[in-house]
């Protein structure tokens, strides 16, 4: 928190103006109304349309200004302002974009985004107990959709068959996509949760709640699976294997060195062993994995090929600034230099789309925000307050996520970057919570919690 001495930030300064102004009805339940907003919003993320979807997220937009005008501004924490690094470089993005119209309504679809991440990370700071809530909220979405995906196997399959490439090395595969309409979409979206299940059945005490955890989790991971999104899986693996090194070393911290140095070692050969096992064995596992290594024989790596391709000569041409952010910048530049056939909506490469959207400076900005959040995700995991543990979960669905944004671009679609950036205000109001992170608050002062840490 600031103190009398500190100057507020001049970005800040219009935060507080109605703070001594008298409370409304409205004002007064701020924390009841943002929470039950944000709850529709997660809990709706794979089953609202775009439309609604829209309405929830500038309601949260709304109401994140009205708390903060009525709130003493803090300090930019590190998260924060890595948040904003990468808002102005878009701004500069979209200000010397060949479509600037164009790169506009992607500024501010990234700008609505902040807008939800704002109020997730201010009420989560002021009230640790509404990540349970919100946790519950995300894994009833999660569930209803992974029970109407898994259903999909036992209904008419005509649907399904869409998403069958006759040209891949995995022809015939059947892959569900629940109400997302799209297999890669669906893995996307359930994997940045399944770490948060995870924490969420150590964490809940009531046997009810736990069985509802642990059910969402096991179902989620059925799901992914049926996905048959290589990516999802590769995802899957890295998030879950990397939550459970660092749940065993958080157990472990306080045993005899030679067993905290083991225990993660025999962890991760037993988790190769039992990967290698599944891949030899099961034969849907074996042929989707080999696709990984067929190159231009299967159909979709010769699809990415070809899209990697005309993107980098885009960036070639743009490497500073790119053309600015959004997928509607995106199709009006990109057909300039696609290949015959293989017309894209993106890069499909989380590094070349910041690259072409921002140039170098964007890339720069997003590898300094994944730092920037796991470093400090992983400084909070070792702490005992409300929100450490669930820190560690975000640590991993960003692990998951990363690994998944080598070879596709879904974490841009909200059903999957809302879901991050609920990880991200997780880390960011364990950090402002925190009395050994120095300057961690954020754009507005949290209120001190009322709960036990």
């Amino acid at each position: 928190m600031l103190s009398p001495a500190t100057p507020t930030p001049l970005l800040l300064r219009w935060q507080g103006l109605l703070a001594g102004s008298p409370p409304g009805s409205v004002t007064q339940h701020l924390p009841l109304i943002s929470g039950l907003v944000l709850c529709a919003l997660l809990a709706g993320l794979p089953l609202v349309t775009r439309a609604g979807l829209s309405l929830l997220i500038a309601a949260c937009s709304l109401l994140w200004v009205l708390w903060a005008l009525r709130t003493t501004p803090g300090q930019i924490g590190p998260i924060n302002l890595a948040l904003l690094t990468v808002l102005a470089v878009a701004l500069l993005a979209t200000g010397f974009s060949p479509v600037p119209v164009a790169a506009a309504k992607g500024l501010m679809k990234l700008t609505s985004y902040l807008g939800v991440y704002a109020l997730l990370r201010q009420l989560l700071a002021s009230s640790p107990l509404w990540w349970d809530r919100l946790v519950a909220a995300l894994l009833a979405g999660q569930l209803l959709t992974s029970v109407i995906g898994i259903r999909q196997l036992y209904a008419d399959s005509s649907q399904l068959a869409r998403w069958s490439d006759n040209n891949s090395v995995a022809e015939g595969t059947v892959r569900i996509y629940s109400t997302l309409d799209n297999p890669n979409l669906l893995g996307g979206y359930l994997l940045p949760i399944l770490p948060l299940a995870v924490v969420a059945v150590l964490r809940w005490r009531t046997l009810p709640r736990r069985l509802f955890a642990l059910i969402s989790l096991v179902l989620g991971i059925v799901a992914l699976v049926l996905t048959y999104s290589r990516g999802a899986w590769m995802g899957m693996v890295a998030s879950l294997g990397l939550l459970g090194l660092l749940l065993a070393m958080r157990q472990t911290r306080h045993w005899p060195p030679f067993w905290r140095r083991t225990l993660p070692l025999l962890l991760l050969v037993g988790t190769a062993v039992a990967l290698v096992v599944l891949v030899t064995q099961v034969e849907p596992l074996r042929v989707r994995v080999m696709s990984l290594v067929a190159g231009r024989e299967d159909s979709s790596n010769n699809f990415r090929i070809n899209v990697w391709t005309s993107v980098l000569a885009m960036i070639s041409d743009r490497p500073w600034l790119g053309i600015g952010p959004g997928n509607t910048a995106f199709n009006l530049i990109y057909p300039l230099y696609q290949q015959p056939k293989f017309n894209a909506l993106s890069a499909y490469s989380i590094p070349l789309e910041l690259l072409v959207e921002a140039g170098v400076p964007g890339l720069l900005a997003g590898v300094a925000l994944l730092f920037t959040a796991v470093r400090t995700g992983l400084h909070q995991g070792q702490g005992q307050g409300m929100l450490n543990l669930p820190s560690l979960a975000a640590v991993a669905a960003f692990a998951g996520l990363a690994v998944q944004g080598v070879t596709d671009t879904i974490f841009f679609r909200p059903e999957v970057q809302l879901v991050a950036l609920f990880s991200l205000a997780t880390i960011a109001a364990a950090a402002a919570d925190d009395p050994r992170v120095k300057g961690a608050s954020s754009f507005v002062r949290a209120p001190e919690a009322s709960e036990p840490a």
